[in-house]
């Protein structure tokens, strides 16, 4: 079960922190709120009780500027009640936003980046005493070694079934059109004693699941360890059912790791393989590191070793110089693959990579939006198709608690792929083998 929510003392100062972004950043989420409860700070649901409000952001989403300073300008009216409020973002835009927050956000007095929330609870303490506090450094050695990054229960925001260990900081790929390399840092590697003594909190409370956070997983190594070895590691922890990983890189997914994953039955047949774009011309200029007939090489591949994987991607449009030729690429590679499902944006400029600083943005929205919608329209067909084929078929579904309505239970298949049942079908952590009786196209049916 999971741990209890600890009692703050009532003179505790208080802290609302809302998530935006990536997984990665959910994790950190935790990790800050506990940094911050362990030095006498109580979490609080509702950010009219707050003392401190922090923004945990990514740089990587589209308009991710203006959302950061739309929702600060909206929590805003709470300095009404309290004068002495403080406001403050972490993450990604901390980074990004370092030069600009004092002019267009001055109600913004704490700044502080990915690589140090280890002082976190300090540099807090020392913005509320009204000093403006900015910490965007980043540091080519921290990973967190030594210190809990899970936080307690009432730090995770999650359904104590499914839980995160961050395993790699940072990327060393330098994508043209990505920020996280300038705003994380260069890629390193967790101690596996760190992560292995994580996971084994994870079951201890309870957690059935555990997913494995890099921003290139796949690419892990600490000294003699590669992630194939990790891999081997953590399923060997008791009580852990099933294992998950986001996000791999195509280029480094080795003939080792493949056999590991087929191997080991714990490892659940589910890849997350972003694509990106379906043309070879703008593979090269995204500087991606691999060709359109090798990623299809790497997904036959895959599909040889486990037959029942599942695969979702990242699809971009519009991207810097992207013609009709290369978005009908695109669409192709779409129609030959057949993702069980995909994550679809349209490109927009981050401001400090170098598709902003060397490239132009002359693909117009218009254009940028009906691709997308057709990238979207196609991917539609293959979602609904790869959902279709499991009915009739018995699923071991992992049950992850009530619905949204609160009508039925939901789990996950080990393809990922989210399943409705009946009210009595178990208890949230329970694995049941059901039958599939349909499909809504993004769900599967149990009853």
């Amino acid at each position: 079960m999971r741990d209890v929510e600890e009692q703050a003392p009532p003179n505790a100062p208080k802290v609302y922190l809302e998530t935006l972004g990536c997984q990665m950043n959910e994790a950190d989420s935790a990790l800050i709120l506990g940094r911050l409860r362990e030095h006498g700070y109580a979490r609080v649901r509702d950010p009219g009780e707050a003392d401190v409000i922090l923004l945990n952001t990514c740089a990587v989403r589209e308009k991710a500027e203006e959302r950061v300073y739309g929702r600060t300008s909206q929590l805003l009216r709470h300095r009404r009640e309290n004068p002495e409020l403080i406001f403050g973002i972490t993450g990604c835009m901390a980074e990004h936003l370092r030069e600009r927050v004092t002019e267009k956000a001055p109600h913004i007095s704490l700044v502080v980046g990915p690589d140090s929330y280890r002082g976190i609870a300090r540099l807090v303490d020392k913005a509320r005493t009204g000093e403006r506090v900015i910490d965007v450094e980043l540091d080519k050695t921290e990973t967190y070694a030594g210190i809990d990054t899970l936080g307690s229960a009432a730090d995770r925001d999650d359904n104590g079934v499914s839980g995160q260990v961050t395993i790699q900081r940072g990327c060393d790929k330098f994508c043209t059109f990505c920020v996280v390399p300038f705003t994380r840092g260069r890629e390193r590697g967790v101690a596996p004693r760190d992560i292995l003594r994580q996971t084994r909190r994870l079951a201890e409370q309870g957690y059935r699941e555990v997913m494995l956070l890099g921003q290139t997983v796949n690419s892990y190594r600490y000294e003699d360890v590669s992630f194939a070895a990790l891999l081997r590691a953590v399923a060997t922890v008791e009580g852990i059912q099933r294992i998950r990983f986001t996000s791999p890189y195509p280029v480094d997914f080795s003939d080792e790791l493949i056999a590991t994953m087929a191997e080991l039955e714990v490892v659940c047949p589910q890849v997350h393989l972003p694509a990106q774009s379906g043309s070879d011309r703008m593979l090269r200029v995204m500087r991606r590191g691999y060709t359109r007939a090798e990623f299809v090489t790497l997904v036959r591949k895959l599909r040889a070793a486990m037959p029942e994987l599942a695969l979702s991607t990242d699809i971009m449009v519009g991207f810097c110089g992207e013609t009709e030729d290369d978005h009908r690429e695109t669409l192709s590679l779409l129609d030959e693959v057949r993702f069980d499902s995909a994550f679809m944006f349209r490109y927009s400029d981050r401001g400090i990579t170098y598709a902003s600083k060397k490239l132009e943005d002359d693909v117009p929205d218009a254009v940028k939006g009906r691709r997308l919608r057709e990238v979207i329209d196609l991917q539609e067909q293959h979602t609904r198709a790869s959902h279709a084929a499991r009915v009739g078929r018995t699923e071991e579904v992992l049950i992850s608690g009530l619905s949204r309505r609160k009508d039925c239970m939901v789990g996950r298949t080990p393809r990922f792929q989210n399943v409705l049942l009946p009210l009595d079908a178990g208890a949230p952590g329970t694995t049941v083998r059901v039958p599939i009786l349909r499909s809504t196209g993004h769900s599967l049916r149990a009853f």
